[in-house]
């Protein structure tokens, strides 16, 4: 295993340990697509978790900016998911700190705890374990931007975009692997459904 895992090596960790799945899957938005990923799953062991945590601080130490602004960099993450990671990554760079944002529901606006709030200028770090559509960590950004505070990148473990996802502009992103699932629209464009091929639907 190389100091920072290759994108090979990135996945074959993912399907060791079931995180990653081949089959017909139905996202909550309606597409359709061969492949369905859980980090999470991948997170249930120590030594798993360790490597991607690691690998991905090293690549972000790789950067002469933001090792320059690490002690003061605060890491906050959009969901649950993406705490183990956040924490992950916060303990291995030595950054100043690691919080999160919730969402009781997707009508419902994101929103931090109280007294949980940003500094005016900190320096924030968005993290996540994997990036497809980017809303959440767009939300994020936004409620975080709207506090005073500044967004200096974002970094995940797997970045897995499918055709929405969203544009974060002049933003650095940095992640461990990069996968390309086949995505469909819905069912009436799915290839998949038309060898009748089983469907599994995946949770909100």
């Amino acid at each position: 295993m190389h100091l920072i895992p290759t994108n090979d090596e990135v996945i074959a960790m993912l399907r060791e340990t079931g995180a990653l799945r081949d089959g017909h899957f139905e996202y909550p938005n309606g597409m359709h697509a061969d492949e369905y990923l859980q980090v999470a799953l991948a997170y249930r062991h120590f030594e798993y978790a360790k490597m991607l945590s690691v690998g991905l601080s090293r690549r972000l130490r790789a950067d002469s900016e933001f090792r320059a602004m690490i002690r003061e960099l605060s890491i906050i993450t959009p969901t649950m998911a993406g705490l183990p990671i956040a924490l992950g990554v916060c303990e291995a760079l030595k950054a100043k700190q690691v919080y999160w944002a919730e969402q009781e529901s997707d009508d419902m606006p994101m929103r931090f705890r109280q007294f949980m709030v940003q500094q005016p200028n900190e320096r924030v770090l968005l993290v996540d374990d994997v990036l497809r559509t980017g809303k959440r960590l767009t939300a994020l950004r936004n409620l975080v931007e709207s506090n005073g505070a500044k967004v200096v990148g974002l970094a995940v473990a797997v970045y897995q975009p499918n055709p929405t996802v969203a544009s974060f502009s002049n933003l650095p992103l940095f992640y461990l692997a990069k996968m390309d699932a086949t995505y469909y629209r819905d069912g009436a464009s799915c290839e998949l459904c038309r060898t009748g091929k089983p469907i599994e639907k995946i949770w909100s």
